[in-house]
């Protein structure tokens, strides 16, 4: 607290004339004395003079000594409306479900995405609109679990079930999430072998970039980069399907109308459509990044927002590469193609090559995207399995085992996809296989555990969202029964 300079000046002035007084009162006692030497007046002039200037000092000091005392009152904060204060907090929970969405369309995503609007045009459409809501509901869970036990799936697993449960859990979601970083790595080298960068350079580089990234950032900068590469694909992919002028009329009526066909490939294409959009490390990603972000049971409504939208831009991102696809390859005949590079490819005599350039630039955002989330969840699986310190917000001496494998996983899969010859189809389509295998066992860890009220309290699924969970469980179950007897029998 003080007073302004202004007043400041002013005080220290009259203290001057008050010194000034003074001192002329001095002055005036000298000179009576010196006229008439031990006269009374002389004596009483001084006084006076010398108490004048003390009076006026005095009252100064006194004045300065009140205005510091004076307490300095402050402008309140002006009152935010409600709804702002409720936006500023869904804002700050937005992340997790994001992440996830975006991640969903990887390198395999693309890939399966792009194939199925070659062969199958805008028929899988229905497909896509379907596993949104399933997307959204699974999600939803794994969130939940993450809001109630600022705790990873693996580790509640561990602790529910023990060791040995948890350890299965967390290695076959290991053996499955290499497949997907191999497939991430397959879609940087094909994307950037569009510009002429040879694949084992682009997957060396890529490999330092996202470790280096992650290792040293901190938990907002990775998920603004996450966030913003996934804005960027986005964005590519509907630009690149507008470019394509594609039949709108008949892509929405077979969004809502499915259209279907007695043919062991189609069904074959649903349930590789569905498994790539719902995938087990994606359910295990959404509760670790929810943990490792702090949220709280408090947030649930900001966190469904958050999940809501993920589901959402993840399938409508689905849709517009179906459709770029369909209006293109299929329409003109081309219904073979081995990798989203090749639609990229085919898609320049066709719609121009800016349409062919931001499909070859969405697919190595996505797949940089996948590159960074893949192998982070499969950290986070290892760290909460074996119960160790887990988290993009410990550097690398406070977490040295959850930055050891990111590395290590990163690092292996580079090394495999430099392997020459290495059948690339084969790996990314063996790797959604595998996770359309695994996909049911993480479910049913997570329906037991969304129904446990001693563990989740208030956040516990009702009867309601349980039916829901366990119908859509049993669905994908049986999904993924179709996918391994159709691949086996090579329907």
């Amino acid at each position: 607290m003080g007073f302004r300079d202004g007043d400041e000046q002013v005080a220290l002035g009259a203290a001057r004339e008050g010194v000034g007084a003074g001192a002329a009162g001095v002055g005036a006692g000298a000179a009576g004395e010196g006229a008439g030497a031990g006269t009374p007046g002389v004596a009483t002039g001084a006084t006076a003079g010398t108490g004048a200037g003390a009076s006026a000092g005095a009252t100064v000091i006194g004045a300065m000594a009140r205005r510091r005392r004076r307490p300095t009152v402050r402008r309140p904060l002006p009152r935010l409306p409600f709804w702002r204060v409720r936006l500023l907090s869904i804002l700050a929970v937005l992340g997790p479900g994001l992440v996830s969405g975006f991640a969903d369309n990887d390198a395999g995503g693309i890939t399966t995405y792009s194939i199925v609007g070659a062969r199958w045009g805008y028929s899988l459409l229905w497909v896509i609109l379907t596993s949104q809501v399933v997307l959204f509901f699974t999600q939803e869970v794994g969130a939940r679990l993450g809001l109630a036990t600022g705790k990873g799936l693996m580790g509640l697993i561990r602790e529910r079930w023990g060791v040995r449960w948890g350890a299965f859990a967390a290695l076959t979601m290991l053996a499955a999430n290499l497949g997907s970083t191999v497939a991430e790595f397959a879609g940087i080298g094909s994307a950037l072998s569009l510009f002429g960068i040879p694949p084992q350079i682009s997957a060396a580089v890529a490999a330092v970039v996202v470790v280096a990234f992650i290792a040293l950032g901190s938990y907002s900068r990775v998920q603004y980069l996450f966030v913003g590469v996934g804005v960027l694909v986005s964005v590519a992919y509907v630009v690149s399907a507008s470019l394509a002028r594609p039949d709108w009329g008949a892509a929405l009526t077979n969004l809502v109308s499915p259209q279907l066909v007695s043919s062991p490939l189609y069904w074959l294409a649903v349930v590789g459509t569905v498994g790539t959009t719902i995938t087990p490390w994606g359910q295990a990603f959404i509760q670790s990044y929810v943990a490792d972000k702090g949220l709280r049971p408090e947030d649930l409504t900001a966190s469904r927002v958050d999940v809501f939208a993920g589901a959402l831009l993840t399938n409508v991102i689905a849709g517009f590469i179906v459709v770029a696809c369909a209006a293109t390859l299929w329409t003109t005949g081309q219904t073979t193609i081995a990798s989203a590079a090749d639609a990229a490819q085919a898609l320049r005599p066709l719609a121009g090559p800016a349409a062919a350039t931001l499909f070859a630039v969405g697919l190595l955002g996505a797949s940089f995207l996948g590159l960074g989330v893949v192998p982070l969840t499969s950290a986070y699986t290892t760290c909460e399995a074996f119960g160790w310190e887990t988290g993009v917000n410990w550097n690398w001496r406070e977490a040295p085992a959850f930055y050891g494998l990111l590395a290590f996983f990163i690092g292996f899969a580079a090394l495999f996809v430099m392997i020459p010859g290495l059948p690339l189809i084969q790996v990314m389509f063996a790797a959604q296989v595998l996770n359309a295998v695994l996909l049911p066992f993480i479910l049913v860890f997570v329906m037991l555990l969304a129904g446990d009220r001693t563990l989740l309290g208030p956040l516990a699924s009702g009867r309601v969202l349980l039916t829901i969970g366990w119908v859509s469980t049993g669905l994908l179950v049986l999904l993924s029964l179709v996918l391994v007897v159709t691949s086996v029998g090579g329907g």
